[in-house]
This record gives structure tokens, C-alpha cells and sequence, in this order.
């Protein structure tokens, strides 16, 4: 049993969030909590490790937009809650537990989720990466880093992260359109179905749309 106080950890989580662009502020944080807290309700989790693993999850985030995709934002955001876990006596083994979860959670990571309070947490990001804040949220970062509005699937190519090609619909056609099938829990397998279906017929409707179809 972790013995301490959620909301301080909430506030030092908050601090890395400062300035940061619509996308991946500190409400998708919160929102993403909410997700967890949900799944984990749901599947039986340790809720202290999902609510402290959920809150930290995107304190990297910062130095991975600052450095154009270089920095593992996961990696880097589990080496930063070890500090923050550690400096609230939080224990090591507990500690270790909410850092797998943040470094697991990441869709273009190489590490993966072992533990079921890491795929509820992988789950719950993913989660709000489609449906209609996924939308939402894929429009806004394109206009964060000044992207074109639209691209053709024929126009993808590697490598066009951060560019003017970096468009949403290029963020649906690479990765959202993914996220369905890279669900780990019962719950999040259930919630991903309805979002996936209202994210698919919104792309085919602005296909339809751009080429000048009524």
C-alpha cells in the first residue's frame, strides 16, 4: 500500500506541463486519468500504481517536442517519476512498477506493457488518441507544428514526423487507424470499438469532402 497524498503528485506533474501546446497538455493527463482510473475499476488493478503511473505518464513530453521526436518522451518520463517517487518516499518496488507503465505506454516505443497496470495505462493514452477528442487532438498538434491541412495516402513517406507532411489525416492513416487493435484490456477493447467506427467515418466523410464530392 503506497501511503501519500495523490494531489501532490498532481502538482508536481502539472509543473512540466507549463506552456505546453493544446495536444498533450495537462488535460489529456487528466483525461487519461479518468480513462485508467475507469479500466482499472474495471479489471481489478492496483488503483495507486494506475493513478500515479496515469499522472506522470507525459511529464517527458516537453523535451521530445523541444527536440523534434529525439527524445524517447517515455523513457525520459520514467527516469523523471523515479525522482519524483523517490524524493515523496514512495518505494522502490512500487516505484518500479509506475516506471514500466510510463515506459511501456508509448504506441512508437520498443518497450512493452508485462504488467496489468501497464497495459491499462497504455490503453487508457491510446484511448484518447481516437474517437472525437483523438480528432480533436490530431488537428491541433498538426496546426502546433503548422502542418498542412490535408495530404493524400499516396504522399506518406518515412521519416515526415514534425514536417509540413506531419498532417492529421497522415496521423490517422499511420497510427490512430492502428490503435483498435493495439488495445491489451477487456475494457479498453470495449470503449476502442465505438471511437474507432466514429473516427473512421469522419476521415471517409473529409476524403470524400476534399476531393469535392457533396
Amino acid at each position: 500500500m503506497i501511503c501519500m497524498n495523490i494531489e501532490d503528485i498532481r502538482e508536481e506533474a502539472k509543473k512540466f506541463f507549463l506552456n505546453a501546446g493544446g495536444c498533450h497538455n495537462f488535460e489529456h493527463t487528466e483525461r487519461v486519468h479518468a480513462l485508467a482510473v475507469h479500466i482499472a475499476e474495471k479489471e481489478g488493478a492496483d488503483m495507486e500504481i494506475v493513478k500515479l503511473a496515469a499522472l506522470l505518464h507525459d511529464i517527458g513530453r516537453k523535451e521530445q517536442d523541444e527536440s523534434d521526436g529525439k527524445t524517447d518522451h517515455a523513457k525520459r518520463g520514467g527516469e523523471l517519476a523515479r525522482e519524483i517517487l523517490k524524493k515523496h518516499g514512495i518505494g522502490e518496488e512500487e516505484i518500479e512498477q509506475v516506471v514500466h507503465c510510463i515506459e511501456a505506454h508509448r504506441f512508437r516505443g520498443s518497450a512493452r506493457p508485462e504488467t496489468l497496470e501497464a497495459k491499462i495505462i497504455s490503453d487508457a493514452d491510446k484511448l484518447d488518441g481516437i474517437g472525437a477528442v483523438g480528432i480533436g487532438r490530431a488537428f491541433m498538434f498538426a496546426g502546433e507544428i503548422k502542418t498542412k491541412f490535408y495530404i493524400k495516402e499516396s504522399e506518406i513517406k518515412p521519416g515526415q514526423e514534425y514536417t509540413e507532411y506531419d498532417t492529421a489525416t497522415r496521423e490517422f492513416l499511420v497510427k490512430l487507424r492502428k490503435l483498435k487493435d493495439r488495445m491489451l484490456t477487456r475494457e479498453g477493447k470495449r470503449i476502442a470499438d465505438e471511437r474507432h467506427r466514429f473516427m473512421v467515418d469522419f476521415f471517409k466523410r473529409m476524403d470524400k469532402e476534399v476531393e469535392g464530392e457533396l
